[in-house]
Parts: C-alpha cells; sequence; structure tokens
C-alpha cells in the first residue's frame, strides 16, 4: 500500500491520487488536476513527480517563471531523472536562456545517453547559439539512435544551411522528406536552400510543394515571393508577400519585402507604405528605414530620406551603407561639406569601400579638383566586385608609368556613350607616348569613331581582342596623363562627320537662311545612373516646345529612342505650329548620321546626354540644359566647360525647375536668330 496521512489525518493513496491527477491533467482539466497535486503536496512535499507536474502545468500555462522553480524543486529531490531536466532546459530555451538550456540537456543525456529528445533540443539550442558545429553532432547522434527520425534529418539541414554546407543540407531535407513525404517544413527548408544556390526554378517547385500541402503556410508564401523577386517576376512577387501578410498580418519581413519590390516596380509611394508597416511591427527595422530612406532620396524629399538614414544609423551605428546613402541624400542638393563627412564615416568603418571612394571622388570633380578626384575615381572599378573575382584582362592596367614604346595598349569604354565620346580625345595623347593604341567601344559608335586621331584600330564590344601588352579605361586616362583643368586635351573638333554624308544630310536639308537649330529634349536610360537621374535630366515635350516654337529659327530633331521619340512623331505641327519643326529622326541610323545633320546645323540645344558630348566633340555650338545636380564634369558655378570650348551651359537653380532655364535660352536663341537674320 501506498497510502500515507493527508492533512486531515486521514490516508490517501498517492499513487491513486497522482494517476487521478495525471488523467485530469491530459484531458485539459486543469483545475482539478492541480487541486490533487497540491493535495500530494501537502501530504509529502518531498513528492517530485508532483513538484515536475505541476512545472509542467505553469509551462503550459505561460507561468514560465514558476515552472523554472517547481522543475528546480523536482530535480533537487529526484536528480537522476532526466525527463526533469529536459523540461526545465525547454522552459530556459524559451526564455532564450540557452546556456542554461543546454546544461540541462547535457545532465539528461549524461542521465539516460539514448534520450533522442534531448540530443535533438540540445540541437536546437547550439543551433540558435550558432554553434551549428555541436547542434550538427547533436543531430547524428539523434539520427544514430532513430534512423528514420525525420525532424533530426530537418534540423540538421537546416544547421547545415547555417554553416553553407548547402548540398549537405539539400541533401538532409530530402531524406526528411523520403522518411516523411508530407513534411511540409522540410520542403520549405530544402526551397531555402536551393534559392542559396541560386537554383530558383527548382526552390520555386519546393515551395509550391509545401503551400499545396499546408495553404496557410505564410513563410513558403514569403520565400517564394523572394524567389519570384530574384527572377525579376516582381508581380509575381508581390502577391506571394500579400499571401504572407494576409495569412500573418503581422510579418514585418514580407512587408519590407514588398516594398523592395514595389521600389522595383517603381511603385514608390506603395513601396513607402510598406517600409512604414515593416517599422510599426518592428521598430528597430534598420533595413526598413534603410531604404524608405532610398526610396524618398528618389523621390527628391531629401529631408525625409536624411531623416530614416538618421534612424537607421542609431540602431546600426556600423553601417557603412547608411552613411554613405545619406551623404548621397546631401550631395544631391549641393550639401557637399556634410555629405563628404559622411563618405568619410562610410569609409572609416569598411576602409575598402569602393562606392564611398568613387562617391568622394565626385564631388572632388565637381568642384574642379581633378587630379584628387580622378585618383580616388579608380575606386570605381571596385564597386560591385571583390579582388577575389578575376579581373576581364590579364595584361596589367597602364596609368601612366610604364613606358608605352613600341607597345600596344587596349583602351576600352565604359559607362555611356557621351562618356565614351568625351574620353576618346586621350588616344591621340597615347598615340603619342609611343603606342598602338586599339579602342574597344560599343558598336553603335564605330562608324562616328573612325575619323578620330590616335587610334590605329577601333573595335566593336564583344568582337574577338587582339594581343596587347596593356589595357586603360577610357575614364582612367585623365588620371593617366595627370590632368588638371589647366591641361585638359580639347583639340575640338576632334571627331568629324563623314563628308559625303555631310553633303546627303545638306542636300536634305536644303539652303535655309533662318537659324538651324538641332534639338534633344530627353535622354535615353541608363541603367547604371537609377531611373530617378534619367528623369531629372529629361524635359516634358510640350514645355520644352512651348518655350522655342515662337522663336523665328528652323529646328530639327536629333531626338533618338522612346518614348520621347515616338511622342512627336506626326505631331510636329501640334507642337511647333509655324511649321519650323523639321523631324529627320526615323533617317537618323546611327552616329555617322546625326553627326553629318549636325554638320549642318549652326548650334544644338540638348539636354545633359550622348549627342552633347557628340555635337561639342564635333566643335558645334552646344548650348546644355543642365539639371541642378549637375553632373561632374560640368562642374560648379559655370557657363562654360572646360571639356568642350563650344559649349554653353544653362544650369537649373535651386528651384530645380526647368521654367527659368527654357525662359533664359528661349531668350538667347530669339538674340541669335535676329543676328543670323541680320548678317543673312
Amino acid at each position: 500500500m501506498n497510502e500515507q496521512p493527508s492533512d486531515n489525518g486521514a490516508s490517501i493513496d498517492i499513487a491513486a491520487q497522482l494517476a487521478a491527477a495525471i488523467g485530469l491533467h491530459q484531458r485539459g482539466q486543469l483545475s482539478e488536476a492541480r487541486a490533487i497535486y497540491d493535495r500530494i503536496l501537502r501530504v509529502n512535499p518531498d513528492h517530485a513527480d508532483a513538484l515536475h507536474l505541476l512545472g509542467v502545468m505553469a509551462y503550459q500555462q505561460r507561468r514560465l517563471g514558476d515552472a523554472i522553480e517547481l522543475f528546480s524543486r523536482a530535480i533537487a529531490l529526484s536528480p537522476g531523472s532526466a525527463v526533469f531536466y529536459v523540461n526545465r532546459a525547454i522552459v530556459f530555451h524559451e526564455l532564450k536562456q540557452l546556456d542554461a538550456a543546454i546544461a540541462d540537456y547535457g545532465q539528461a543525456i549524461a542521465i539516460n545517453p539514448a534520450y533522442i529528445e534531448a540530443y535533438t533540443n540540445r540541437g536546437a539550442a547550439l543551433r540558435e547559439r550558432t554553434q551549428f558545429g555541436a547542434a550538427i553532432a547533436d543531430y547524428d547522434k539523434a539520427i544514430s539512435l532513430k534512423p528514420d527520425f525525420a525532424a533530426a534529418y530537418n534540423n540538421r539541414g537546416v544547421a547545415r544551411r547555417e554553416l553553407k554546407q548547402l548540398d549537405a543540407a539539400i541533401a538532409d531535407f530530402g531524406k526528411a522528406i523520403a522518411i516523411e513525404p508530407d513534411y511540409v517544413e522540410a520542403y520549405n527548408n530544402r526551397g531555402n536552400a536551393l534559392q542559396d544556390l541560386k537554383q530558383l526554378a527548382a526552390a520555386i517547385a519546393d515551395y509550391d510543394k509545401a503551400i499545396a500541402l499546408k495553404r496557410d503556410y505564410a513563410d513558403a508564401y514569403y520565400n517564394r515571393g523572394n524567389a519570384l523577386h530574384e527572377l525579376k517576376q516582381l508581380d509575381g512577387a508581390v502577391a506571394d508577400y500579400g499571401r504572407a501578410i494576409a495569412i500573418r498580418p503581422d510579418y514585418a519581413a514580407a512587408f519590407y519585402n514588398r516594398g523592395n519590390a514595389l521600389r522595383d516596380l517603381r511603385k514608390l509611394d506603395a513601396a513607402v507604405a510598406d517600409y512604414e508597416k515593416a517599422i510599426a511591427l518592428k521598430p528597430d527595422y534598420m533595413e526598413a528605414y534603410y531604404n524608405q530612406g532610398n526610396v524618398l532620396r528618389e523621390l527628391r524629399k531629401f529631408d525625409a530620406a536624411i531623416a530614416l538614414y538618421d534612424k537607421a544609423i542609431s540602431i546600426k551605428p556600423d553601417s557603412a551603407a547608411a552613411y554613405n546613402n545619406r551623404g548621397i541624400a546631401r550631395q544631391e542638393p549641393q550639401q557637399l561639406d556634410a555629405a563628404m563627412a559622411d563618405f568619410d564615416r562610410a569609409i572609416a568603418i569598411a576602409p575598402d569601400y569602393a562606392e564611398a571612394y568613387a562617391n568622394k571622388a565626385l564631388i572632388f570633380l565637381l568642384q574642379g579638383d581633378l587630379a584628387t578626384g580622378f585618383e580616388l575615381y579608380e575606386w570605381r572599378l571596385k564597386i560591385g566586385r571583390s579582388d577575389e573575382m578575376p579581373q576581364r584582362f590579364s595584361q596589367p592596367l597602364w596609368l601612366g608609368v610604364e613606358p608605352l614604346r613600341d607597345k600596344k595598349i587596349l583602351l576600352h569604354s565604359e559607362q555611356g556613350l557621351g562618356d565614351t565620346i568625351q574620353f576618346c580625345r586621350y588616344a591621340a595623347l597615347v598615340a603619342k607616348a609611343g603606342a598602338e593604341v586599339l579602342l574597344e567601344v560599343p558598336r553603335q559608335l564605330i562608324g562616328l569613331l573612325q575619323s578620330l586621331a590616335g587610334a590605329s584600330r577601333i573595335i566593336a564590344q564583344g568582337d574577338p581582342l587582339p594581343d596587347f601588352d596593356y589595357h586603360c579605361p577610357l575614364m582612367s586616362l585623365p588620371l593617366a596623363f595627370k590632368t588638371v583643368l589647366d591641361t585638359i586635351p580639347d583639340p575640338t573638333p576632334y571627331l568629324h562627320a563623314d563628308p559625303a554624308q555631310a553633303r546627303a544630310w545638306q542636300e536634305r536639308i536644303g539652303q535655309r537662311k533662318k537659324l538651324k537649330v538641332g534639338v534633344v529634349w530627353n535622354g535615353g536610360f541608363r541603367p547604371d545612373r537609377g531611373w530617378d537621374v534619367n528623369e531629372r535630366r529629361n524635359i516634358r515635350l510640350d514645355m520644352f516646345a512651348r518655350a522655342l516654337n515662337t522663336i523665328d529659327a528652323d529646328f530639327f530633331s536629333l531626338q533618338k529612342g522612346d518614348p520621347a521619340e515616338s511622342e512627336i512623331r506626326g505631331r510636329e505641327i501640334e507642337y511647333w505650329p509655324r511649321g519650323n519643326f523639321h523631324n529627320f529622326a526615323a533617317e537618323l541610323k546611327d552616329f555617322v548620321d546625326t553627326a553629318a545633320l549636325i554638320a549642318n546645323l549652326d548650334l544644338v540645344v540638348t539636354v545633359d546626354t550622348s549627342t552633347a558630348h557628340l555635337a561639342a566633340a564635333l566643335g558645334k555650338p552646344t548650348w546644355i540644359l543642365n539639371r541642378f545636380d549637375t553632373d561632374w564634369r560640368w562642374l560648379l558655378d559655370r557657363d562654360d566647360s572646360p571639356w568642350y570650348r563650344s559649349v554653353r551651359l544653362y544650369r537649373q537653380d535651386e528651384s530645380q525647375s526647368w521654367e527659368p532655364v527654357l525662359r533664359r535660352l528661349a531668350a538667347d536663341l530669339a538674340k541669335l536668330a535676329e543676328e543670323q537674320r541680320a548678317d543673312g
């Protein structure tokens, strides 16, 4: 008999009472079960099982502190009970007291070396401590004890993924799925590992399977959204993030990543709203502050963007990217000293931060310090790559040190067409140094550059290259020749229109007494510059035409590229009702044609695009309509250019409005047209 006297003197059968309490406990009748546990403890205060079971109940009721105390009392009375240690460890684990949890799982294993759950749970705690190797060892032990333990394979796969052992992780998830074909989490986890390997189609197939098994699986929708985002299937990504949010409205990461996808879709206001929701759910969400700042910077809301970068920096003071982008937000409205300080902070945190150095370079160049600027601008070549990545050429880079006599050097284009036109002038200097000059340029410039002095051979990008001794990017040549403002080579015209083509265009447009003006109001999209820059340099056709169409001159469209080219086609008289606008754009097949037409004009008026460089390199008077946050090459507070003698600049003021710029331009153009008539 296991009978003991109760507090009223009557005897109770503790074993029977305990069994009854356990039955009630298992049926969820917690109050009744607790009453019996308490009765047992009044009879026997040292009853370890009753204390342990009360601890289990406290854990179920989320009274975690009480649970720890009760498990500890039970362990003190019965230190040889492995399950007591495991259950206390579970509570420590949930409280993120990982060292204590790991110690308790270890005690349980010492008592019962075959305790599978203790190994798997300790593995999970070790994984959270980023002790992935130790975690894997515990999962190994659990699997050795139970070879068909699907959860152990899955969890070992998670640890291996953390260690970037992706193939092994995928194998583990596959074993878990082979044991349990409906193991939803294993499909999702394998999808994540496949996504890490950029096997995106296979990853999406696994997410599809997980979702088919569990329609409300928010994580699988979120992860599939990430894979679709990486595949640039942005609408699908947005939809999947939305499904994850519908299932889990507090899913901060889903709001954040949907914001990123909406930004890529150029739905900037919607992106801002999603970042705000992510921040409301997670007030310390540094990345959301940072990316919302990026979007507001694109929206030209610089003060708001700077405030968000400030917040991101307050959360993560060592974020070099946040300092760098805050510097850009200050640079664009010409807060140059503050911008420079931010780039310096970014570099102090990350001494190899190529983009911050390149941004510093642009400020020095903009201020006319070409020596410092071009030296720092070499960092541009490291943006987006690490020093471990193979370089394009095995031949050494030439920056003006090695003698070039009897050597062969490849000069190669980078960035935009206008940059190539601007810096190809250096080919003559390289040839003068004794080298045979090979010039690699975009294919659309091949015909135009046949007239360039200094280049012995011009090669289209993508075509096979001959042997050579050195190479140099075109935009590194100013550094190689130690160019400063007073030594900029300006041999204009250094490009020339094809004489036969020029004569053909002269016949095409006929003899005209009025001022002949070529016009470009819209620059083509350049992905490396971002939508915001491309949009800022463009002028609406209706605004441009309204400012110029009353001037007594003949206007010739040099506008290439849609949508601008299509916008004017067939509607010329609508925008230029005097009938003095001539649209031969469809006949301009390449830069050779454009150069030949320009050769027959008196003046070119253009936004900052490759046509501006072309006209100026041909020596043609070129009036450039320039945005307030001017490109570095046009410098500050100047209406001329040391790069081209024939250029006149019309720059926006701080209002960043085109109307006053166009009024100044129109007044000067009207005066020039009147002088032309007087001379004619």
